[in-house]
């Protein structure tokens, strides 16, 4: 082997490292922001659950505020994928039930995530209020006008457009921020079980198809 390939190897090595770590980072940082808000987090609380040294975190994002920042952006980026590209001719009732769907998985597996941003909602969003003025305005626009276009041809009920999307967030994050409260009133041990879940989701999107004029429920596309 010669010393090109040597090189290749092991930068291919440390490559791999970087992003595990980056990984392990964001993961850890995720949970303890979910349970200590931005300002009762520390980097070596971070570092701890990582299993890292609390250097990595300033080697791979400077700053507490940086990462705090890059778990919000990935936040922010999984939830609006989840809503897959969707066009006018789509099937309102398919797309629909498929959104909701998508959003109960995040809630299920990914509740933290939910906690995070609902955090920094509650505190009046001093990181990325940019960002809801802009990007996620221009976001739920364009959804809505889809949506406006399948009320405009008869294919669902007149509803409040924007107001929908907003109701389908808050009853599908609700099962992830307030899985406590849930689990207490369910007879649950502080964990919901998956059947939860999936009641939940097929509760969830018969409110919305009733409300939009559509039945029956489609199966997952």
């Amino acid at each position: 082997m010669d010393a090109e390939t040597n090189a290749t190897a092991d930068d291919s090595s440390q490559g791999r490292i970087r992003q595990e770590n980056i990984e392990k980072i964001m993961k850890a940082a995720e949970k303890v922001f979910a349970g200590n808000g931005f300002r009762g987090a520390t980097t070596a609380a971070i570092a701890e659950e990582a299993g890292l040294p609390k250097a990595n975190i300033h080697y791979y994002f400077g700053t507490k505020a940086k990462l705090y920042r890059a778990v919000l952006d990935d936040i922010i980026a999984l939830w609006l994928s989840s809503f897959r590209e969707i066009g006018e001719n789509d099937d309102p009732a398919t797309t629909l039930a498929d959104y909701i769907r998508a959003k109960m998985q995040l809630s299920q597996n990914r509740p933290n995530a939910s906690k995070v941003f609902a955090n920094e909602l509650i505190r009046g969003a001093p990181r990325i209020s940019g960002y809801l003025e802009t990007e996620l305005k221009e976001w739920v626009e364009e959804k809505a006008a889809i949506l406006d276009h399948w009320i405009e041809e008869g294919r669902m009920a007149p509803v409040d457009s924007k107001r929908l999307l907003f109701h389908i967030w808050s009853m599908t994050q609700t099962w992830a921020d307030f899985e406590v409260q849930w689990a207490a009133v369910l007879g649950r041990k502080k964990k919901l079980k998956a059947e939860d879940f999936d009641a939940a989701t097929d509760f969830i999107i018969t409110i919305v198809l009733r409300t939009c004029g559509l039945q029956p429920i489609p199966s997952r596309s």
